[in-house]
């Protein structure tokens, strides 16, 4: 049975994350990085598109699970008639070779335990060569190979039977056993062996060691510090860039067609990932971030890119593969990403306020920082007056969408503010004055409704949009503008499902092209409690982020979107945006600024 999406965990090791089932599944992994091919990808088709699952036989979900203090290490505990077990599942943070680890404990009585491993390289589509050497067995095909190794050995019966590994084995109270997992190049000699133990020692050190940074103290820390910790999670540390989730084509709705690749980097995330992080007191991820940030944009502006690789790639093909059946029957599954040649004008405001905010915030400047603005910003000059997909990437027409426009005001506005707040920089303050202004005077005449007192979602449109929720929180206009007040409560009114928001109306003909609809959006929720705390409505805005923190799952984690209908969480999973989110709501509400 396909379990729902709340129903995973996230395991990683900071260059890629596999997520873990209540049933002791590990149905989706990628090696060696987050971007990679997919050995386990049940996730998106079946059992035998590859899983691994430990668990004791012939039992079903677990009985609880939990992550180990402030880690990314998850416990799971099953209680049978004849005893209780636990099982740790981690990624220690690499050397060089991806490890995972499996560490099963006898808790009390005896519990027979059952491991069931299937691996098939490129998403389910390859079926590896098995044998055995040295007492372990290693998988291989093409580039890639795996070894499975068992400690103590010889407590583990293991045979191979239809292109599957099986192992069982008996733990009684107190008694442990080990597995590890290991990926390598294929044309690399055997890596080196990981103590499971001290692994595991290692990797709740360095995670606590990490969450101790965390400086917000408030009454949702709790909260706040799993959203970071996913975050982390989400890193790809040799580079610093954060993935939007670690998953592909998890759909919007069940059965249907919008299912996309997360796997990547995007721009418009980048100035609240940076507010988050520096606000709760992890400047060198925020540094780390920025730097990303400056090495994925260099270059003609003219070809800025929405989203990039993990270390700045940017040819990102969009395929779909056929042979997966999709999460639920929700076709196609697709690898790569369309959206990556489209012109969504917002980005270069988000850049240029990503990098004015890093410069506020004190990180240490780089020297071609400023010159990449400008340079960015000449750009815009001459084009913001063109039509574009916007920040949702709509697959219809371009059109002239008011966040983008609102966007293109932000990068003359922080020009102008950086150049009257550093007399040592460079630059033409009364030109982006200009502009700033031009920009201004046609968004509040073009894209804005005086009859319904709102923003629209593009100009000459009735159909509303979350993102103009951003409009106070960005400066265009302050909270207590009344087209704000208004816009606000249109949104509420209007995109509000379940209590929760819609990015946009997907009702008839749909803005973004494409059949069917989707969940009410998380990020945008959260956009909503800090709109309703900007203009004043602070019981209501506190009332609805804990109704956000009731749709996590029972690890504190959350996909994309929520479906208030079916009482489930939709789209890709764990979701940066959606964690950004709760961080900034939630440092907002305890009296500070909203982060970025």
């Amino acid at each position: 049975m396909t379990q729902r999406i709340e129903d995973y965990a996230l395991i990683g090791d900071l260059q890629t994350a596999a997520l873990v089932g209540k049933d002791g599944s590990i149905d989706w992994l990628c090696l060696p990085r987050f971007d990679s091919a997919a050995c386990f990808a049940a996730l998106l088709g079946d059992e035998e598109n590859g899983h691994w699952r430990m668990a004791p036989a012939g039992a079903g979900a677990c009985a609880s699970r939990s992550y180990r203090g402030d880690s990314l290490i998850l416990d799971t505990v099953w209680e049978t008639r004849s005893g209780s077990v636990r099982v740790t599942d981690f990624m220690p943070q690499r050397d060089k070779a991806p490890d995972i680890v499996r560490i099963v404990e006898g808790l009390s009585g005896e519990v027979t335990m059952r491991s069931t491993l299937r691996l098939r390289f490129d998403y389910g589509n390859i079926v590896p060569w098995m044998r055995r050497t040295g007492g372990h067995r290693v998988a291989v095909a093409g580039p890639d190979a795996v070894w499975l190794r068992a400690e103590p050995a010889d407590r583990v019966k293991s045979w191979g039977q239809q292109y599957t590994t099986y192992s069982s084995f008996t733990v009684a109270e107190g008694e442990k056993v080990a597995f590890i997992l290991t990926w390598h190049p294929s044309h690399e000699p055997e890596p080196p062996f990981t103590d499971p133990y001290e692994g595991l020692e290692h990797s709740l050190q360095d995670w606590e060691d990490w969450a101790a940074l965390c400086c917000y103290e408030g009454p949702y820390r709790e909260a706040v510090l799993r959203s970071l910790i996913t975050l982390k999670a989400l890193t790809y540390a040799p580079t610093g860039g954060i993935v939007a989730a670690p998953t592909t084509s998890l759909p919007e709705e069940i059965g249907g067609v919008r299912n996309w690749d997360y796997r990547y980097c995007w721009l418009r995330d980048s100035t609240l990932t940076l507010g988050a992080l520096v606000a709760a007191g992890y400047i060198a991820e925020a540094a780390a971030w920025r730097d990303w940030l400056l090495r994925a944009v260099a270059g003609d502006p003219a070809d800025l890119q929405i989203m990039y690789g993990l270390s700045g790639e940017r040819r990102l093909p969009e395929t779909e593969l056929p042979w997966l059946s999709g999460y639920e029957g929700s076709k196609p599954v697709r690898t790569g990403n369309a959206a990556v040649k489209q012109l969504q004008l917002d980005v270069y405001g988000e850049v240029i306020d990503s990098l004015h905010l890093a410069r506020a915030w004190g990180l240490r400047p780089k020297p071609h920082a400023w010159n990449l603005q400008l340079s960015l910003l000449g750009f815009l000059e001459s084009n913001w007056r063109e039509p574009d997909e916007g920040l949702w990437e709509v697959r219809g027409p371009r059109r002239h969408f008011v966040h983008s426009k609102v966007m293109a005001w932000v990068a003359a506005d922080r020009a102008v503010r950086a150049l009257e707040e550093d007399p040592a920089l460079h630059g033409d303050a009364d030109r982006w004055r200009a502009m700033r202004d031009e920009v201004h005077r046609e968004v509040c005449e073009r894209g804005y409704d005086p009859e319904r007192n709102t923003f629209t979602q593009y100009y000459g449109s009735r159909e509303l949009d979350a993102a103009t929720l951003l409009i106070p929180r960005v400066g265009f206009l302050p909270p207590d503008d009344p087209r704000v007040v208004g816009t606000v409560e249109a949104v509420q009114s209007e995109l509000s499902h379940g209590g929760f928001i819609r990015r946009y109306s997907t009702d008839g003909l749909t803005v973004d092209g494409l059949p069917g609809d989707e969940g009410t959006f998380l990020a945008c929720s959260f956009w909503l409690v800090d709109a309703l705390r900007m203009t004043g409505r602070v019981k209501e805005a506190r009332e609805l982020f804990e109704r956000l923190l009731t749709l996590r799952n029972d690890v504190g984690l959350l996909a994309e979107e929520y479906d208030p209908a079916s009482g489930r969480q939709l789209g890709n999973f764990p979701q940066a945006f959606s964690h950004i989110g709760l961080v900034g709501s939630a440092l907002a509400l305890d009296g500070g600024e909203t982060a970025g």
